[in-house]
């Protein structure tokens, strides 16, 4: 799949080298590419204080207690979604950790924890070189999972100077709200025909 994303992305830039040679003006393919990097290190330096603020806001939430509350909240969703983790198991925080991150817009700050949940959970697979269901349905949770603060696009909209950066609240829960019912739903029937047909669904 990688190998594929990178020869488009390889023609992409054939077709627009081939373009610009073809018109006569091939001096616009090396203007492009100097203001898109000079704007890809300007958006970047902005995003960094965007993040580093809200990991700020994060670990105030921490030590507050709000997030061992959250936690407390969505750990009996965490026994229905994830059957074969033992409730006091380290990938279960881990994965609130990340599904909290998630939740707060912070995609950045989730991978961590969404790399240590993989892990552990890893060690709970019977068949290592095969995805367990948890870690099927923590995959599909963490692509889809529910925004509530979508805090890096309400920056990226800022520093763009959107005349209402905040105008994808709305609809960014709406979306994540249906995208992670439909992982749910997704998950609960994949995982009940894999069952069925005594672990393979073909």
């Amino acid at each position: 799949m990688i190998a594929l994303v990178n020869y488009v992305w390889l023609a992409l830039i054939l077709l627009g080298i081939g373009t610009a040679a073809v018109r006569g003006d091939i001096n616009v393919v090396t203007t492009a590419a100097l203001e898109g990097a000079q704007t890809a290190v300007k958006t970047a330096l902005n995003l960094v204080a965007i993040i580093a603020f809200w990991l700020g806001v994060m670990k105030i939430a921490e030590k507050a207690g709000l997030i061992t509350a959250l936690a407390y909240l969505v750990k009996p969703l965490m026994g229905f979604l994830f059957p074969s983790l033992p409730r006091d198991h380290p990938a279960v925080g881990a994965i609130i950790m990340n599904l909290s991150a998630n939740i707060l817009g912070l995609g950045n700050a989730a991978t961590p924890m969404g790399l240590i949940a993989m892990k552990e959970m890893q060690r709970l697979n019977p068949r290592p070189d095969t995805a367990s269901e948890a870690m099927c349905t923590f995959l599909a949770l963490n692509t889809a999972c529910i925004t509530l603060i979508p805090s890096t696009i309400v920056g990226i909209r800022a520093i763009y100077q959107s005349s209402d950066p905040a105008g994808v609240v709305g609809p960014t829960i709406f979306a994540t709200s249906c995208g992670m019912a439909a992982a749910v739903i997704a998950d609960f029937i994949f995982r009940r025909l894999y069952n069925r047909k005594g672990g393979r669904l073909c």
